[in-house]
């Protein structure tokens, strides 16, 4: 297939007036295609070309939880991805008793990396608990969270297929720095639902940590005596998550952020639970009642538990935000991606890349999905 006379987001982060030419599942050339034969011809005049969204966080939608650990759920959230424009996806757990880790790692090994028509591809497995602070909790199951425990990590890891592509975990917690420094050959870890000052923060960046879950949320404030994990991650060079709903973060500090961190290191995800694609109501998170209103998604204590909002709307509002459209793009795609060591196919626009593609209105709004080099339905 040749997409002609669409404005294409390169892999230099350039916008041009470029064709793409796609063979089978991957993307054949850039803007050449004199010696090309294709079976199909898009016209896209006007529209945006940018990849596949990539959402590395992300718990539920459409009534299904990753925790659930049954295939009709991965199945029901990848559909409702796909459709979205999120091409790829780590599924995300909570803090949950290790057999239920157990049983949801192993439903989900079979489906990491594996093409499915009409389902979003998931890449691996984020982890988020429940190794975390008891006063950080947030939406956390009180009852789950424990010290870090490598022995049972291994066993998850294993099961998993070694697709753990993130651990999340409180540095300040006994032991946990050691986990840490054995976790981080393996996968990407990630500070998160902590009480952790700066400088533990920066041991914790030392050993190997390289990326923060949420930022802002779940962790001490960034002040100017007490910089915290916010700015021992500014520092340390780490990833950092940013959940753009409207509700997790307001949009100063939005703006800010990719002032402060710069455009290659932040992280657009949605943290979406259960309701999102639904209506208001009541609906469970990590065995929990969640209560949704609008764009906001509680528990009984107040706390935010997550979001109801996909990773291309969270693009669009960080855009409605005054981030550069340019700079949106890189947090929804390229960035996660590499955060979490799933760049070599996917996240950008290159030739050899997966044909996973977005042609986007001008307004923004979604006009096709290529998933394999294929125009969904």
């Amino acid at each position: 297939m040749i997409l002609k006379n669409g404005t294409v987001f390169c892999d230099d982060f350039v916008f041009r007036n470029i064709s793409i030419t796609t063979e089978g599942d991957v993307i054949a050339d850039l803007d050449d295609t004199s010696n090309r034969q294709a079976q199909e011809v898009l016209d896209i005049s006007g529209c945006y070309v940018i990849p596949g969204l990539v959402d590395i966080h992300i718990h539920g939608a459409m009534g299904a939880d990753f925790s659930d650990g049954s295939p009709e759920a991965m199945e029901t959230i990848a559909q409702f991805l796909l459709k979205a424009g999120i091409t790829s996806f780590l599924g995300t757990t909570m803090a949950l008793p290790e057999a239920r880790l157990f049983d949801i790692c192993k439903t989900a090994r079979p489906f990491v990396n594996r093409v499915i028509p009409g389902q979003a591809t998931l890449r691996g497995i984020n982890m988020e608990g429940p190794f975390f602070d008891l006063e950080k909790r947030g939406a956390q199951n009180a009852d789950y969270i424990i010290p870090a425990d490598m022995p049972m990590f291994l066993r998850l890891y294993e099961v998993s297929g070694a697709h753990i592509r993130v651990i999340a975990i409180a540095p300040e917690i006994a032991d946990n720095l050691e986990f840490i420094q054995k976790a981080a050959p393996r996968c990407t870890v990630s500070l998160a639902h902590t009480s952790s000052d700066y400088d533990t923060a920066m041991r914790a960046f030392s050993l190997g940590a390289s990326h923060v879950t949420h930022l802002f949320n779940g962790m001490p404030p960034f002040t100017h005596r007490e910089p915290g994990v916010v700015g021992a991650a500014f520092d340390s060079g780490a990833y950092v998550e940013l959940i753009t709903d409207g509700v997790h973060i307001h949009p100063a500090v939005v703006r800010a952020t990719f002032q402060l961190f710069g455009d290659d290191r932040v992280c657009l995800i949605s943290d979406s639970m259960r309701a999102c694609g639904l209506t208001d109501g009541q609906y469970d998170l990590g065995g929990q009642v969640v209560t949704v209103r609008g764009d906001s998604a509680t528990i009984a204590s107040g706390s935010i538990a997550g979001s109801v909002t996909n990773l291309a709307d969270c693009m669009r509002r960080a855009i409605s935000f005054g981030v550069p459209f340019e700079s949106a793009i890189k947090a929804a795609t390229i960035n996660p991606a590499k955060s979490v060591g799933i760049d070599n196919s996917i996240g950008s626009l290159a030739i050899g890349k997966r044909a996973d593609m977005l042609v986007l209105n001008p307004d923004y709004s979604l006009k096709y999905v290529i998933f394999s080099g294929m125009v969904q339905a």
